[in-house]
């Protein structure tokens, strides 16, 4: 009887399959970087542990820190219900605006500032019980049940009674017993308001196919410019609207002019499913180029390519573009094609996290068709050190990046890289 009863529980366990839930987890901060009003921000979704609850919604600055007062509207997708309140973005340790949500699942944060507005999709989470703490608190009220009545069934000289009894409180502890054992070894189920599992296909979904357009077409120095990235899937033919949040941000756009002496590392906002646009603002005429990096969930991360032209205008209002910065030292300084170069800056004492690491080094090749990212992976404190392998020979134009208590700093620098058989 025993055996039976640890058999069924073991197999309840295993049938107890988690959701293919990607970059989802039950009360984690949610924090999507969006540029916004000429400013750097990360919005933090707290996350929740109970329905209905509170939702506290704070807006982190990074560039420029001056205050910013943003609109938030929550809207819960299933029912339309819909709360509103507004959040100030400050420069490290944001003011929480609290919202309340009455139930989980999908649900839409609309941000306004100024005229600009970006609607970004999330999931309110709640953890649940599993089938293993129905188990073990279920045997261990059974085990308690029944040893009772096992000990006032032997009270009353009815001892076959009881050892029946006695054996089946045995059992409900052992069951209670073995499901801590195992379950930690098992996945935790799905939380409340988690997506539906859906069949993913053999190979994952399928790359977005993206189109970069500006508005108006034809941008002039100087002037404001909306750069647009349209998403849609290459089977259907539908709006992507099924990003991930990689890096903090569902999308990573670095704009940078032929020349390399403008430079945008932007995070477009979400005005229309498969539709991102940041507003931009170029100081002088020529070729631009755009490189967008996205991910879709149960897909891959990707890196998306455009190119415009910014046309030549009165007088150009000028934009800063660059912030200064010590000059980066490499090891090797000739650096060799298809090798790990360490790319090593100095940096103050109160660099803070930004996008979630410490430093970013952007690497473009100097025709524009190849982009690289990587990220700082040192010790908080020391010089900041990048590793990068540059695949082919040629001049590169690179930017280190890292922010600090009011501003987000760029040292642009160039690489000629060798070779591999003619490294001496």
């Amino acid at each position: 009887m025993i055996r039976l009863l640890c058999l069924v529980a073991v197999l309840l366990l295993a049938m107890a399959a988690p959701a293919a839930a990607h970059n989802v987890t039950a009360g984690a901060d949610l924090r999507i970087a969006q540029t916004i009003a000429g400013a750097e921000l990360t919005v933090v979704i707290k996350g929740t542990s109970r329905v209905p609850g509170p939702l506290r919604i704070g807006v982190v600055a990074y560039e420029p820190v001056t205050p910013l007062r943003i609109g938030l509207r929550v809207r819960s997708v299933e029912d339309g219900r819909t709360v509103t309140g507004t959040a100030e973005a400050a420069p490290r340790d944001p003011r929480y605006t609290q919202l309340t949500v009455t139930r989980t699942g999908p649900h839409e944060l609309t941000l306004r500032a100024g005229d600009e507005v970006a609607v970004i999709p999330f999931r309110v989470l709640v953890e649940r019980g599993s089938a293993g703490d129905f188990l073990i608190y279920g045997g261990l009220f059974l085990a308690g049940t029944l040893l009772v009545g096992g000990v006032l069934t032997g009270g009353l000289a009815r001892r076959g009674t009881a050892m029946l009894l006695a054996g089946g409180a045995a059992a409900g502890v052992t069951v209670a017993a073995m499901v801590v054992v195992f379950e930690q070894a098992l996945p935790a189920p799905p939380p409340d308001g988690a997506a539906p599992t859906a069949a993913t296909p053999v190979g994952g979904r399928p790359f977005a196919q993206g189109k970069v357009a500006t508005v108006p077409d034809r941008p002039a120095e100087g002037e404001e410019f909306t750069l647009r990235l349209d998403l849609v899937d290459g089977s259907t033919g539908r709006p992507v609207d099924d990003l991930a949040v990689h890096h903090e941000a569902i999308a990573h756009v670095v704009v940078t002019s032929e020349d390399g002496r403008y430079f945008r590392h932007v995070h477009p906002l979400r005005t229309a499913p498969g539709r991102l646009e940041v507003r931009l603002r170029a100081d002088r005429p020529g070729r631009y180029f755009a490189h967008a990096e996205v991910e879709r969930q149960d897909s891959g991360g990707q890196l998306l390519t455009g190119a415009f032209t910014v046309h030549p205008a009165g007088d150009p209002a000028g934009e800063s573009i660059q912030a200064a910065a010590a000059a980066p030292r490499l090891r090797p300084a000739a650096p060799v094609a298809g090798r790990p170069a360490t790319i090593e800056l100095d940096a103050p004492g109160d660099v803070r996290p930004w996008l979630g690491m410490t430093g970013h080094l952007l690497v473009r090749s100097q025709d524009g068709a190849f982009m690289g990212h990587v990220h700082e992976m040192g010790t908080p404190g020391s010089p900041l050190r990048f590793t990068f392998s540059f695949p082919e020979p040629g001049r590169y134009l690179a930017w280190a990046q890292y922010a600090t208590a009011d501003r987000i700093v760029t040292a642009p620098f160039t690489v000629d890289v060798a070779a591999a058989g003619s490294a001496r």
